[in-house]
């Protein structure tokens, strides 16, 4: 396809079961985070299964601060344009679903189904450090939300329910490893298919061993400083590895050292390194390699 075409109904479920089998597989889903088609693409040419969505990355991209500062609809048009050029599944960031009801993250799980994604994350952040995590009930009712309002539409999106409890201020290793398990248990508990865990890059592999074992549902983890490698996580029993928006970070490093490069010694060697050629972009995003 050239130019991107929108997926079938039934392609969507088909996709959505292949998203939803890539979490029981033997080996770990290694699920890279792109914020814009080029990113998109450039995983599937490298032979990922599928692609996650950052929505810090995206809302970058549009000139926006992370958190629900940029509108459900600019995600959902990005989700979309990332659906239509590339042939693997596509899960969408959907932050904290765009409202404080379960009937208004009802209403944003339709929107992000509607752009073809086949998988969405839930977070129970609340960006208020007075109450930085949604009450538990309240987040299971908009897990049961988001369930119920793909369920009427005929398909099973993999629902990555995260709970904040490493992100937030807490009261202990004890006690946050506790909130966490409980926290995971409601929301599988109400129809939630993976759990995410992110954390400030502190998780140890002790930690990660014991969330792995005491969750009874496929486990997500974010790739950070003090993460083992891949094949340690695959060993572990993780079922799924995701970067966040930590990529993009990466890449927005390489373009600042470019800029000083070009600034301070007038040279241009760092951006004449492993660069990716016109005419290979280019022929990304002339031909879809997807089924549609």
């Amino acid at each position: 396809m050239s130019g991107g075409n929108p997926m079938t109904k039934e392609q969507q479920r088909e996709r959505a079961e292949e998203f939803l089998a890539l979490h029981t597989a033997p080996e770990i889903l290694v699920l890279p985070n792109a914020w814009d088609v080029v990113s998109a693409k450039i995983y599937e040419v490298e032979g990922f299964k599928a692609i996650g969505t950052t929505s810090a990355g995206i809302s970058a991209t549009l000139g926006f601060p992370d958190g629900e500062h940029m509108s459900l609809a600019d995600n959902a048009t990005v989700v979309r344009r990332m659906v239509e050029h590339v042939g693997i599944p596509v899960s969408a960031d959907m932050e904290a679903g765009y409202a404080e009801s379960p009937e208004g993250v009802a209403d944003s799980t339709r929107a992000l189904l509607d752009a073809g994604a086949v998988g969405m994350n839930l977070e129970d952040g609340t960006g208020d450090p007075a109450e930085p995590l949604f009450d538990e009930s309240l987040q299971v009712e908009k897990i049961k939300a988001v369930r119920e309002a793909a369920s009427a539409r005929g398909i099973h999106p993999v629902l990555n329910a995260r709970t904040d409890v490493y992100l937030v201020p807490g009261d202990g290793d004890a006690a946050r490893l506790e909130c966490a398990l409980r926290r995971a248990a409601a929301y599988r508990g109400a129809g939630a298919d993976c759990i995410f865990v992110p954390d400030f890059a502190d998780l140890d592999k002790e930690t990660i061993t014991t969330l792995v074992k005491e969750i009874d549902a496929p486990l997500n983890i974010i790739a950070g400083e003090r993460t083992p490698p891949i094949s340690e996580l695959e060993q572990i029993g993780v079922a799924r590895v995701s970067f966040g928006p930590r990529a993009m970070r990466a890449a927005l490093a390489l373009l600042r050292v470019i800029a000083r490069e070009w600034r301070d010694a007038g040279t241009y060697s760092h951006m004449l390194k492993d660069t990716v050629s016109y005419a290979e972009i280019n022929r990304m995003l002339e031909r879809c390699e997807c089924s549609n």
